[in-house]
């Protein structure tokens, strides 16, 4: 993310948690900058708080969950009134750890969700989303997540005539992609709970179940008791990926959790049914903006 523009107003006014804010219609944009290592550092969300890291790590600790690693390519969400507290392991003077928050005011969430819940773009409902207390939602983004990052961030920092206008869009845009995020979160979760219910949650639970074997669409047909054309627009519409590339996700997620509990990166790849592991390499970089190597060095 390039921050350079703004590099004068962040100019360190204190060592811990510096903070620069810039101020949109219902939404707020802050910049964090942390130069010395610290422990159990305290933030409170009024508003829902999306968090994205910049630099660094971070290591958040709720009550509503076990703690967490907090990497660069990843996102923290809070709802209001949520509260998490943070260690600073590898914060210093010539590599501050960085973060950016944008805050979004329960309103505009509000008018999104109606919106799509409305026209039956979403099955959620207000209730059914994290902009509810008791919610902290922690995972990585993908790519055009983080171009978005970057698009927000230079509409908050420059002086655009439009600018206002933009922001709006923009930040629309962020909450339409937690929405969907969510949508996913909860049907992959009713599919292991209820994997019968529907025939894509069928289809859902047995990509996971046969995680490491190559994909045959004609048998995941039968399976789940859908024709090819339902199946492929069933996963479009409620997860936003085909079959394929759904196992994929499904495969990379659980080679990052193997690699957190520091097992070997070749041995996960071929485990996985990854038959190369250039491939895979390149494919974990992707989701995760860095190698699996140097994923398992961060982490560890």
């Amino acid at each position: 993310m390039e921050l350079s523009h703004i590099q004068d107003l962040r100019k360190p006014k204190k060592l811990v948690e510096n903070r620069i804010s810039f101020l949109g219609p219902e939404s707020e944009v802050s910049i964090y900058d942390t130069y010395l290592p610290e422990n159990l550092v305290r933030l409170d969300a009024d508003q829902l708080m999306y968090c994205g890291m910049i630099n660094g790590k971070k290591i958040m600790h709720s009550e509503l969950q076990d703690d967490q690693v907090f990497l660069p390519h990843e996102s923290f969400v809070l709802a209001p009134g949520e509260t998490v507290d943070i260690d600073f392991p590898e914060a210093t003077v010539d590599s501050p750890t960085t973060c950016l928050t944008v805050e979004i005011s329960k309103e505009k969430v509000l008018e999104i969700t109606e919106k799509l819940f409305n026209s039956g773009a979403i099955q959620l409902s207000a209730e059914d989303t994290w902009d509810s207390p008791g919610t902290v939602m922690h995972r990585h983004h993908c790519a055009a997540t983080q171009r978005l990052l970057n698009r927000i961030v230079k509409l908050f920092t420059e002086n655009h005539q439009d600018r206002d206008m933009l922001i709006d869009l923009n930040v629309s845009e962020l909450i339409i992609r937690m929405l969907r995020e969510q949508e996913r979160d909860i049907l992959i979760s009713h599919s292991i709970q209820a994997p019968c219910e529907s025939n894509l949650t069928t289809a859902i639970n047995w990509i996971r179940d046969h995680i490491n074997e190559h994909l045959d669409i004609d048998r995941l047909c039968r399976e789940s008791c859908m024709s090819r054309s339902s199946l492929y627009a069933k996963f479009k519409l409620r997860l936003g990926c085909s079959p394929m590339e759904f196992q994929q996700q499904l495969r990379l997620k659980e080679a990052a959790r193997r690699i957190k509990r520091g097992e070997v990166v070749t041995s996960v790849c071929y485990d996985l049914g990854f038959s190369n592991l250039s491939h895979f390499c390149r494919r974990f970089k992707i989701i995760y903006g860095c190698t699996p190597t140097e994923f398992r060095e961060r982490i560890l």
